[in-house]
């Protein structure tokens, strides 16, 4: 199954308002007291993230992404010049390195991963001659897994891993650079000549943003997938560069698949007790395929109980399942939504019931282990969307896997 966004944030109309698509199996369970279990065939249902969501995630209480503090979010508006036409408002990112030698501009933090295509991360680099001198400055796109909390090694084994690293040199310019975007102009018309915009690309086989959420006193890095733009000066590009003539921002790849819904998604058991003649039989369905993170799910389950036997409770759960297959193929298995309902079933008697689950990642805060769809600091997030594999790709450069099921059980008197 999909979790998304059902509704736009502030700010937001519903116009621009697109999905990311999530898939969940759906897993039917009954669980007698008697220990047995009556299981049935798993479904797919699809969870969905905004394609323009605008760096802003569901939870309880909405970020507001004009507030964050590192990187300081500022209003083009303080930044760019005044044009004959009227002016577009934008909001970046910007960020100055420790020796005021270089300040990064971004329009944003996400980038979408619309299966076929891939946003370019285009922004601005500004320079002080004064301070660089006869260094050059550089831009890089680095996509790392990292393993466990810390950047170390045991043993010989890395518990950083990078995927992929992209870069280029900004100052002084290689080239004349290509068509720019309308922020970039905005950007290089205020800032001026030591303004030097720059196009950095994502490979096609590239994983999306994912991380598993560490404990509440856990401290340091957490394990998963994560890209970072990093602008720094340096004679050679391949030494150590100091931390103090070196910025780092921290973004996000998050991917859409395409808006196709599959079937509705339904599955039905049947259980024969000892003793019993006739059998129990339970059915459940989904409405649709594709839900939205935010959006509840509502679960129609049957029961047809031909036996002697009184069904007491209706139990459905919301599990997810994030699979590490860089390194090793370990399973983290969490609930992240619970739902039970006391109905009394009497034997030869048919019930159908919808029960509603709604699985948020504000219900689900110190858990640990639960994947999110990344998480920039001071930004909230949500629960991670599941992976689409493209096809052609090995599937452990992924890094994490995720995907999501829901199972219903019914308790039944002895």
């Amino acid at each position: 199954m999909l979790m998304g966004y059902s509704k736009p944030f502030s700010g937001e109309t519903p116009s621009r308002m697109r999905y990311n698509i999530l898939v969940w199996d759906l897993l039917l369970e009954t669980w007698p007291l008697s220990g047995e279990i009556l299981s049935l065939d798993p479904l797919q249902i699809a969870l969905l993230v905004p394609k323009e969501h605008k760096g802003k995630f569901h939870s309880q209480t909405p970020t507001d992404m004009s507030s964050l503090k590192s990187p300081k979010a500022v209003s083009l508006s303080e930044i760019s010049v005044k044009n004959a036409a009227p002016t577009q408002s934008y909001v970046i990112y910007k960020k100055t390195s420790h020796d005021k030698a270089i300040t990064i501009y971004l329009g944003k933090r996400d980038y979408i991963d619309h299966i076929d295509t891939v946003e370019p991360v285009d922004g601005v680099v500004l320079v002080d001659p004064d301070i660089v001198k006869e260094k050059k400055v550089y831009v890089m796109l680095t996509c790392a897994f990292r393993y466990g909390q810390e950047d170390i090694d045991i043993m010989g084994l890395t518990f950083r891993k990078d995927l992929y690293v992209c870069r280029l040199q900004v100052y002084p310019a290689l080239e004349k650079p290509g068509p720019l975007s309308s922020l970039q102009e905005c950007l290089v018309n205020k800032l001026g000549k030591n303004a030097y915009p720059f196009l950095l690309t994502f490979p096609d086989y590239l994983p999306c943003s994912v991380c598993l959420q560490p404990a509440p006193r856990d401290v340091g890095k957490c394990c998963g997938v994560d890209f970072e733009i990093k602008a720094f000066s340096a004679e050679d590009p391949e030494e150590t560069v100091l931390k103090r003539n070196s910025v780092r921002l921290l973004i996000r790849k998050i991917q859409h698949a395409p808006e196709v819904s599959g079937p509705q998604p339904h599955a039905e058991s049947t259980w024969q007790f000892f003793l019993s003649k006739r059998p129990l039989h339970l059915k459940t369905s989904l409405s649709k395929e594709v839900f939205y993170h935010g959006e509840a799910i509502p679960v129609t389950v049957t029961v047809i109980n031909n036996t002697e036997k009184v069904v007491k409770k209706i139990s459905i759960s919301v599990e997810q399942v994030a699979n590490v297959v860089l390194y090793c193929s370990d399973f983290y298995t969490k609930t992240v939504a619970l739902e039970e309902v006391e109905e009394k079933i009497q034997p030869n008697c048919i019930v159908t019931k919808t029960i509603t689950v709604l699985p948020l990642l504000a219900n689900n805060r110190v858990k640990r282990g639960i994947a999110l769809d990344g998480k920039l600091k001071d930004e909230d997030t949500n629960l991670a969307s599941s992976t689409t594999i493209k096809n052609g790709i090995d599937k452990t450069i992924l890094g994490i896997l995720v995907a999501y099921k829901i199972k219903v059980k019914l308790t039944i008197s002895g």
